[in-house]
């Protein structure tokens, strides 16, 4: 039982290597696919990127659950703060509002 147990523990480190890489790669990828220009391979690259954030947190012992609610303090947070892409763009109210709609 114990082994088996250091099995496991092993195999997590191991993955959670293995997705430190993949978020390096996935970051190489995305700025591969801004220079090609295309609006779907940019998408593909941000989605998996995504993922990627999410099976890391996940293999952390970090819910998905209260990573999205991290993620939304964050926003609420950045927004009362005036952040630039709040304050040009309005990205980030944009972006909890889309939280808030999909609950």
């Amino acid at each position: 039982m114990a082994q088996e147990r250091e099995i496991d523990i092993a195999k997590n480190i191991r993955t959670i290597e293995w997705l430190k890489t993949e978020l390096l790669s996935g970051v190489s990828g995305l700025f591969k696919a801004l220079l090609r220009g295309t609006e779907e391979s940019a998408a593909d690259a941000l989605s998996g990127l995504v993922i990627t954030a999410y099976t890391l947190a996940r293999r952390l012992g970090i819910p998905f659950s209260r990573l999205e609610a991290r993620i939304e303090n964050r926003l609420r947070m950045n927004v009362e703060q005036g952040h630039e892409i709040e304050r040009w763009y309005g990205d980030l109210s944009a972006l909890a509002k889309h939280f808030e709609e999909r609950r």
